[in-house]
């Protein structure tokens, strides 16, 4: 009981809300009429403060909690009271009554300091409305220069003609050119932008050129993250765990300290400088500072810092802005300019990212479907720009070094693309040498075919541990690719049996017939061992028991018939047989706990698969044959429908299961990460239903923390459904909104994640259900982010004990999605 009620503490910690609400009310004096320009502020706090207006209104952001409010105005009695914030806006109208007059002589006036940084802030937060450019429709030209610079401390490895990449096999060689090309990348990009109110976007990109790579460079699109300081919250998904306060915002008032460092004279204006401090490291992230015209109150230009703890995989990471006034109404951004970097073990990474915002045309008028979930074009003439063109539209002077640069990239790759270069390439990549025979494989590409095909190396040759003991397994790949970005991708493979003497072997292929709809057409023959329960616990899965051998023709097709809609449709017929007759290698049975495989008959199964699942508004980018996916502020929906085919072929079974998942991810505001999944799946018929075809639950792992969405922590028996089943799962992350309180916990970048889940079980009247609680921490990885994690989870049912257990788990971040996924199969998606 006591560890149950850790738990729930933490989880109750974990979920806390914290919203700002407002009181808000009138004062007025004993006629009740309004006071105007009275002060309002909260007791021993007085930097939380505000002024009624002219009517004699005020308005106080505020953390839920108990405060005291002083309010006062020269000729009248201070009145404080007392007022509880909960969740939800508080009116309280205040009354004030004239200081009697033979008061006035015996009482000494005092004056509190007043904090003019935080005043002239006041002024831009009122302001905001009028001056936020992205309060009106408009449409503005932007170019965009990214640059990395790369600091190896050591010498690079040599590199080595046989290892192979991680990239399109057909791409060319890198060999032959200077070493000091290799510490630079740069792209440009220039794009004209549309937007709307509401946070409405389309961009039309009309050149985009890169030299080296974009992995690490960051803004090379509007559409994924806007830099809106007029905004409450900034949500950069792709840059920082938690959606980042504005210090332009009422929230924000609360959240930062303002102090005016200096005042000077600009272009005959008063320009104020002031210095952005956080009040709390936990919920604000920024620092620097914001200058301000004087009486005007427009934003001038800023000059902002992102602490290092939530950023996901920059060191560091700042954003200055400067802006135009016309008509001095409004706060145009003119020029933004980014700095940011990563080190690792032996190399460091500086980048920089400039974009220049001009030819701004405000009040423009958009079609009723110009705006929609395609935020960005990109056609295939925008790769193809020269040098000339940049000439012309490049708005921003290259150093030195960069001139240098592009010129030395566009030589090596006028040269690279040369045929006698491409054949001296191919020939090299070609040849057959003794480490690769032994170690990496043989290859061998054709170039004007895109073709390539390859053989497996001695080292893969042998395949000592398997299920009925070692094996040799020689095998071929072949990969095609069009211009068009079709390709053609298969793998052969065949095996033999040292201990059972026996031949078996597989083939697939995958044509991409359509890239931009997500349209694969694949095609599989199977003659090998497989498995009954394929997602079961490490201790399980292992066992003889769960192995059968089985003959399958399979195809499917994928494709995405609309935007956000996807099908998979799949048949396959196979041949199930039982492993009895084989040897086994059981020397390790003593350490290993197995067991013998099951006997039962050959039969023969026909079974058709459909799933759809649709994410309503799915926004996307559009390349010239591909699409990229963004995300949606909606669920995913799915619906799957398996259907064991009798007869036909002569197959043996006879089923037919449907299954309904709703998953989602989303954020709470600056408080973590959260995300859900419920699912229910129900066999409509069972009147022929074979071992691989009833569904499993999966068993726990001892120590590991197995995906939580799709798993359970406390689950150790084997449940096998054939009637309905109902699950839902609900973890949040709250990337250090708790821990982060605490001083110099936010440097170390650990967090806090809580959980629940359910599981029921009809035929089993199985009621199952599991509170977690753990803490994060993410570490560099070579290049890439790992994050641990440890954690401690109840779990208690009607018809077993309650028990904790510790566990342990291991998730890498997607350099794609920036999204944590649990690494290899027992934490990956099923």
């Amino acid at each position: 009981m006591k560890n149950l009620l850790t738990l729930l503490f933490f989880i109750l910690l974990s979920f806390q809300a914290y919203v700002q609400v407002f009181v808000r009310g009138v004062i007025s004096d004993e006629r009740n009429v309004p006071i105007p320009f009275a002060k309002v502020y909260v007791k021993n706090a007085p930097e939380n403060r505000t002024v009624s207006d002219v009517n004699g209104k005020y308005e106080l952001a505020l953390m839920p909690s108990e405060y005291y409010l002083v309010f006062e105005s020269t000729g009248f009695d201070d009145r404080v009271t007392y007022v509880s914030v909960s969740n939800i806006d508080l009116e309280r109208n205040i009354q004030l009554f004239p200081t009697k007059t033979l008061d006035l002589g015996a009482v000494d006036v005092s004056v509190k300091k007043s904090n003019p940084g935080r005043d002239i802030m006041l002024e831009v937060v009122k302001k905001r409305e009028q001056i936020n450019p992205w309060n009106y429709p408009h449409t503005v030209d932007v170019y965009i220069k990214a640059t990395e610079k790369l600091d190896r401390k050591q010498k690079e490895a040599k590199q080595n003609n046989d290892v192979k990449s991680d990239d399109d096999p057909l791409d060319g060689d890198k060999k032959n050119k200077p070493s000091w090309t290799d510490n630079m990348n740069l792209v440009e990009v220039q794009l004209n932008r549309n937007y709307a109110p509401g946070n409405k976007v389309k961009e039309i990109r009309n050149a985009y050129t890169l030299r080296g790579t974009d992995q690490s460079l960051y803004y090379t699109t509007t559409v994924k993250s806007n830099f809106n300081f007029f905004e409450n919250l900034l949500h950069l998904d792709d840059l920082h765990q938690t959606p980042v306060s504005s210090p332009i915002s009422n929230p924000g008032i609360l959240s930062y300290k303002y102090r005016l460092e200096k005042q000077y004279e600009e272009n005959g204006r008063k320009i104020s400088k002031i210095k952005i401090i956080p009040r709390n490291i936990a919920t604000t992230t920024l620092e620097g500072y914001i200058y301000v015209i004087d009486s005007l109150w427009l934003v001038q230009k800023l000059e902002l810092t992102m602490n290092k703890g939530n950023l996901l995989i920059y060191d560091y990471f700042t954003i200055e802005q400067t802006f135009e006034h016309p008509g001095d109404t409004m706060c145009v951004l003119k020029t933004q300019t980014l700095n940011y970097g990563v080190k690792y073990k032996n190399e460091t990474s500086k980048c920089v990212t400039t974009a220049i915002f001009s030819d701004y045309k405000f009040n423009s008028k958009f079609a009723n479907k110009f705006f929609g979930t395609e935020l960005a074009v990109t056609e295939k003439e925008a790769y193809e720009k020269d040098t000339a063109f940049w000439a012309q539209k490049r708005q921003s002077t290259l150093t030195e070094e960069e001139r240098k640069f592009i010129i030395a990239k566009d030589s090596i790759r006028d040269y690279q693309n040369r045929k006698e270069f491409l054949d001296s390439v191919d020939k090299i990549f070609n040849k057959i040498t003794v480490l690769k025979v032994l170690w990496f494989g043989v290859e061998h590409r054709n170039r004007p075919k895109r073709t390539q095909y390859g053989f497996s190396s001695l080292a893969t040759f042998v395949q000592p541990i398997y299920i009925a003991g070692p094996r040799l397994t020689p095998a071929v790949d072949f990969f095609k690719k069009w211009k068009d970005e079709r390709t053609l991708d298969s793998y052969t493979r065949i095996s033999y049996g040292i201990l059972n003497q026996d031949i078996k072997g597989d083939t697939w292929w995958k044509y991409k017939f359509d890239p931009f709809h997500y349209g694969f057409l694949r095609l599989a023959f199977n003659h090998d061992f497989d498995v009954i329960r394929g997602f079961d616990a490490i201790t399980q899965v292992y066992k003889r028991e769960n192995f059968i051998e089985a003959t399958k023709a399979r195809t499917n097709l994928e494709y995405e018939i609309f935007n956000g809609c996807y099908i998979d449709l799949s048949i396959e017929f196979s041949e199930r047989r039982s492993l009895k007759g084989y040897k086994f290698l059981t020397v390790a049975d003593s350490i290993l706990p197995n067991n013998q495989p099951k006997e039962f008959n050959s039969y023969q199964a026909l079974i058709g698969d459909f799933s759809i699942s649709y994410t309503p508004g799915q926004k996307y980018m559009r390349e010239p044959y591909r699409k990229v996916v963004l995300g949606s502020a909606w669920p995913t929906f799915t619906l799957i429908y398996e259907r064991g085919i009798p007869k036909l072929f002569g197959s043996d079974v006879d089923h037919e299961y449907l299954q309904f998942d709703i998953t989602q991810n989303f954020k709470i505001g600056t408080i973590g990460t959260s995300s859900y999944r419920v699912s229910a799946g129900k066999f409509l018929s069972t009147r022929s239903l074979k071992d691989p075809d009833y569904k499993y639950q999966r068993r726990s792992d001892p120590l590991w923390f197995s995906n939580p969405l799709y798993s359970f922590q406390g689950l150790n028996e084997n449940l096998i459904t054939s009637d309905l089943c109902m699950e839902a799962h609900f973890v949040h992350h709250d990337n250090g909104a708790i821990l982060n309180k605490i001083p110099f916990m936010k440097k170390t970048r650990i967090g806090m994640v809580a959980g629940i889940g359910g599981l029921y079980v009809k035929e089993y009247n199985w009621q199952h259900y599991e509170i977690l609680a753990g803490l994060e921490r993410n570490f560099k990885l070579s290049r890439r982010r790992l994050r641990i994690g440890v954690y401690a989870t109840f779990s208690d049912g009607n018809q077993m004990t309650p028990k904790l257990n510790w566990k342990i788990s291991f998730a890498v971040l997607d350099d794609r999605s920036m999204k944590w996924n649990f690494s290899g199969h027992l934490g990956g998606l099923t």
